[in-house]
């Protein structure tokens, strides 16, 4: 592909993504932008907001080689299949949803885009509408035919990846495994290796357990499970530091010599995170053949439509798309 060029699917047609979209219009963006949606849904969107913004239309045979100016956003058309008002919604679109992922899916593995930007979704209607849906990472994977996914959130000066992810605590420790604490610290890796530019990144890997278990006391998952992997990985050339204690593993002595943290579950490392860069943050599916970048927030139904939304997390979004593309 001799331009880069990049996808954005507003995701909940309902929700702040068309908002978002057309808000980030305003301004120019470095490499040509496509939206992959509805362009009657942002046409009226954008009457409901009161903004300005020309919908310029463009097709699979003719995608742009050059960013649109402010004030204009490229629409890759793909139809409803019902009305949407702002804030309600219906289970009729379900399908429209899966179809831009879809769009835009198949186009970054044909390479007709550098990355995707994915704005939310709302899991619940999809499944309403009878397609079970576990969300967009997921539905990238089985597209991509990808064997492992991790699932990574960003903001400036901080990366964390999941071990585990959307699972009841009960069962966190259960699932950490030497297989899988191995699969996703490789995967991370070489990811930001590969698409971000790291030539020898630095990893902290967190404990599962409070002390990183205390020599054993509080729990034996760091000396029978994590370190193992770790050893093994470091004799590699892989640079890992830890099992260490999550308590303390997030303060700026140790953060300041590092590229990613590697947390055991979600409210381990998430929280920390979104404490930094609320309304700044950005998830990074990593382990998947294309680029793809996600905001870190919900469908905010009550806003749709209200011009009452941050496009802080989408243009962070944007930013470490382009960044991981260029790296590439």
């Amino acid at each position: 592909m001799s331009v880069m060029r990049f996808a954005v699917t507003p995701g909940e047609p309902a929700g702040i993504g068309p908002d978002l979209c057309l808000l980030l219009a305003s301004n120019a963006q470095p490499y040509p932008l496509i939206a992959i949606t509805s362009r009657d849904l942002l046409a009226e969107r954008a009457t409901q907001l009161g903004l300005a913004v020309a919908l310029h239309p463009v097709n699979s045979l003719a995608l742009p080689d050059t960013p649109a100016p402010a004030g204009t956003l490229y629409v890759l058309d793909v139809p409803l299949a019902a009305p949407v008002v702002a804030g309600q919604l219906d289970p009729a679109n379900a399908q429209f949803v899966l179809d831009t992922l879809t769009r835009a899916g198949e186009g970054c593995l044909a390479g007709e885009f550098a990355g995707m930007i994915t704005a939310p979704v709302h899991k619940g209607v999809i499944n309403e509408a009878g397609t079970a849906f576990s969300g967009h990472t997921e539905f990238l994977q089985a597209l991509c035919g990808a064997e492992q996914v991790v699932m990574m959130l960003a903001t400036r000066g901080l990366r964390v990846a999941l071990v585990t992810t959307h699972l009841p605590l009960r069962e966190v420790a259960e699932a950490i495994t030497q297989a899988r604490v191995e699969r996703v610290a490789r995967i991370l890796h070489q990811d930001l290796k590969d698409k971000f530019g790291l030539s020898a990144p630095r990893i902290l890997v967190c404990g599962l357990n409070p002390h990183a278990g205390e020599g054993g006391h509080l729990g034996r998952e760091e000396i029978d499970v994590i370190e193992p992997v770790l050893e093994r990985l470091r004799a590699q050339g892989l640079d890992l530091v830890g099992p260490l204690p999550a308590d303390t593993l997030f303060t700026p002595k140790h953060l300041e010599h590092c590229d990613a943290v590697l947390a055991m579950y979600h409210d381990q490392g998430l929280p920390v995170l979104k404490y930094k860069g609320f309304g700044a943050a950005v998830n990074v599916t990593l382990g998947l053949p294309i680029i793809r970048t996600s905001v870190d927030h919900g469908t905010a139904l009550d806003l749709a439509g209200s011009g009452k939304v941050d496009t802080g997390s989408l243009q962070v979004a944007l930013e470490t798309a382009y960044q991981m593309a260029e790296a590439r």
